[in-house]
């Protein structure tokens, strides 16, 4: 059904990272993944066609989501469009302004959301059932 679907993940911590592709692999998406916004850049370059991503705030780096998110929706023609799903530990307002005003598609806090009301979020966006 959505075996085409590219989620790109970026996310540091290994346990979750492993956690959250395995969850979208039973779910049928095919699952890119990264754990630096440098990784992420490359394989935005290289994989054919990221039809979501799935962004912590936190990564390994110097760099941090918001920056991925305005290379993103400012720098790159390619990616621009791609719906952005952020899910991050921390929420001060600021933060979530700050990313909504890029477009991101929504802003999750981790401790409140179950990995399957994620998911089920991008189906929707993607029109998937």
């Amino acid at each position: 059904m959505n075996k085409n679907k590219v989620i790109l993940v970026l996310e540091d911590e290994l346990p979750l990272l492993d956690a959250i592709k395995s969850k979208l692999a039973k779910s049928g998406f095919e699952v890119v993944t990264a754990r630096s916004i440098e990784q992420a850049k490359n394989h935005i370059q290289d994989v054919e066609n990221i039809d979501a991503i799935w962004l912590d705030h936190y990564l390994l780096g110097k760099e941090n989501g918001l920056d991925f998110v305005a290379w993103c929706k400012i720098n790159n023609d390619k990616c621009d469009r791609i719906p952005i799903f952020v899910v991050s530990n921390t929420a001060s307002p600021e933060k979530v302004q700050s990313y909504l005003k890029f477009g991101v598609e929504k802003y999750y806090i981790k401790a409140e959301k179950r990995l399957e009301e994620i998911i089920s979020d991008i189906k929707s966006s993607l029109f998937i059932e």
